[in-house]
């Protein structure tokens, strides 16, 4: 290898980290404030277990993993607001997909159990 591909691959790994660190740090911020006033339902998308052992007071339980989360969520109000949280997010984010291919449009992910509290104001209760 060649002095000059050297520099450059070096110079695209530094770049490489340096987006990997700047992407970790931003999908770590706070989120931001959800006013609940306009809220039809915050729905807990995690297990009935997870679930039991904490959960945002006044919260849906409908499991995304469950056998039939589609099912249960089609008979809520399509034009509804819904808040969703998991417990890192990611599930919360599957949900909320799955919500919009079912005709929901008012859906926001509020990443895991303390980000939704933090961005909602609501209290963990167990």
């Amino acid at each position: 290898m060649s002095n000059n591909t050297k520099k450059i691959t070096k110079a695209l790994i530094a770049a490489i980290a340096a987006i990997t660190i700047l992407f970790a740090v931003s999908s770590c911020s706070a989120p931001e404030k959800i006013d609940t006033a306009n809220v039809t339902s915050v729905i807990d998308v995690r297990t009935p277990e997870e679930f039991a052992a904490g959960h945002l007071t006044g919260a849906l339980n409908i499991d995304i993993e469950g056998a039939d989360f589609s099912g249960a969520v089609s008979s809520l109000d399509k034009a509804g607001n819904y808040v969703l949280y998991c417990r890192s997010g990611r599930r919360a984010g599957i949900a909320l997909e799955t919500m919009k291919s079912l005709g929901f449009s008012n859906v926001e992910n509020a990443g895991g159990l303390d980000e939704a509290a933090s961005a909602t104001g609501l209290q963990i209760i167990q």
